[in-house]
């Protein structure tokens, strides 16, 4: 984002190989493209939209530019030599679109394979659940692919129709709604049922008050702003996952924001 043109493959390829080769037998998950909505690249002309945020943005813009979308692919695959790599798809809303992306990263496999580039040949593939579709789809979506990451920004705002950035409904924008709270949970069950990993991304994998809740809720793998890390570290280490999983039980009955907050604050035994 910070580039004046699009990073080249060779410079993607080094960027990645860099990273993989910093951080030997640890699992690296690279997004692919995220842009739109609020992100914009000042090298790439978006189309002016009235909702950009439903818009053309994240994997929709490399299912339809799928040159630019294969030039990621191959470098992410060639680093894929040099450790742990894996690939995520942001903004996923069908299984639809997860085959296509897989189907033109097998195409990208056997260009490779053509140049005799090595490469992880079972580099695994996860995506992002941030469109309520793909939430209320996660069993079926869980069965092809390797691991979720739920993106709690997006899909706060999708779930219950808030704009993040509109300050006249800021007041309504809470990962502590009822509604999300059992979206989070029927992801992770449908991740778990089907053998593969879930992890979080977003604010609420960092809100102190939240932790307990979601380790009560069996998610794996919490990814946060790197200032909340060691508080965040900490937290979970003092937690007693028989007690995080008794809240959790109790707080997927409850039928409002208000009474959520309450009962986290009240139960908060740290």
């Amino acid at each position: 984002m910070n580039s004046e043109d699009f990073p080249t493959e060779e410079e993607q390829f080094e960027a990645y190989k860099k990273v993989a080769l910093k951080l030997p037998n640890k699992k690296i998950i690279i997004r692919t493209l995220d842009i739109g909505g609020d992100k914009d690249l000042k090298y790439m002309t978006l189309p002016k939209e009235e909702n950009p945020f439903l818009g053309y943005r994240a994997i929709r813009i490399f299912l339809d530019n799928t040159d630019l979308f294969k030039v990621q692919l191959r470098a992410i695959l060639a680093a894929s030599k040099y450790g742990k790599l894996a690939i995520m798809l942001p903004m996923v809303s069908s299984i639809e679109e997860l085959r296509e992306a897989k189907k033109i990263i097998n195409e990208v496999k056997e260009e490779l394979k053509a140049k005799k580039i090595e490469f992880n040949e079972n580099i695994e593939i996860g995506i992002m659940i941030e469109i309520p579709s793909a939430a209320l789809m996660a069993e079926e979506l869980a069965k092809e692919c390797d691991f979720f990451s739920i993106g709690t920004n997006d899909l706060v705002q999708y779930t219950i129709a808030v704009e993040r950035g509109n300050e006249k409904v800021a007041n309504l924008y809470t990962h502590f709604h009822p509604a999300i709270i059992r979206l989070i949970k029927y992801v992770i069950d449908s991740a778990h049922k089907n053998q593969i990993l879930c992890g979080m991304c977003g604010e609420a994998a960092g809100d102190k008050l939240f932790i307990p809740l979601l380790i009560g809720l069996g998610l794996d793998e919490f990814s946060m702003n790197s200032s909340k890390i060691l508080q965040s570290r900490k937290l979970i280490s003092e937690l007693d996952f028989k007690k995080c999983k008794e809240l959790a039980n109790e707080v997927l009955k409850l039928p409002s924001t208000e009474e959520v907050k309450r009962k986290l604050n009240e139960t908060y035994f740290t």
